[in-house]
């Protein structure tokens, strides 16, 4: 009988290791905080490696299903097929409420699919959870822009390099923005 307590410790500390090493990689926020003060003193190319960090850091799921999901939906914007990705991430969604990228995902797929409302949903979403989501930020500054709110576009484009100084296509449209608004209050 006193094999049997030792025999189950090393049952119980056997199972806990393989369920620790066995556990899906999930966004580390510790990692993530590093990275985004990384990136607001960034310049060029080592800005965008470390925006794609960010970005790799916040499509860490823990879950096969929402990764497969994901890269279906991923795959289908590639192919232009927004229809497509829209229902890969809606199935992302209902599988995991909290999973935010995929929230961001599926903005961009309803925008392409001309479904504006939908996709300032899914933004104002992933913005009330993570307000440092510079690509949510993006896409909410260049829909503004598109329903001819530029004003509003500039404010939220101003917000993106706030965090991500270095992002050129968000500088090029804050230039423009600019230009657009001289000579009206800002």
């Amino acid at each position: 009988m006193a094999y049997q307590p030792f025999h189950f410790k090393c049952v119980a500390a056997s199972l806990a290791l393989a369920v620790g090493f066995s556990l899906p990689a999930m966004a580390d926020q510790a990692r993530i905080d590093d990275l985004m003060a990384q990136l607001r003193e960034a310049e060029g190319l080592p800005a965008g490696r470390i925006a794609v960090e960010i970005q790799n850091e916040w499509s860490k799921s823990g879950s096969a299903a929402l990764d497969l999901l994901l890269r279906r939906g991923d795959d289908a914007l590639d192919e232009g097929d927004p229809l497509a990705a829209i229902e890969h991430l809606t199935a992302a969604i209902d599988h995991d409420p909290t999973y935010l990228e995929a929230y961001s995902r599926r903005a961009e797929a309803f925008y392409l699919n001309g479904n504006i409302g939908p996709a300032i949903d899914d933004l104002r979403h992933v913005l009330a959870n993570n307000p440092q989501h510079f690509s949510a930020l993006q896409g909410f500054g260049i829909i503004l822009f598109d329903m001819d709110k530029q004003q509003e576009s500039l404010e939220v484009l101003r917000q993106v390099l706030d965090i991500y100084p270095a992002d050129q296509t968000t500088q090029e449209y804050v230039n423009a923005l600019e230009v657009m608004l001289e000579g009206q209050a800002l």
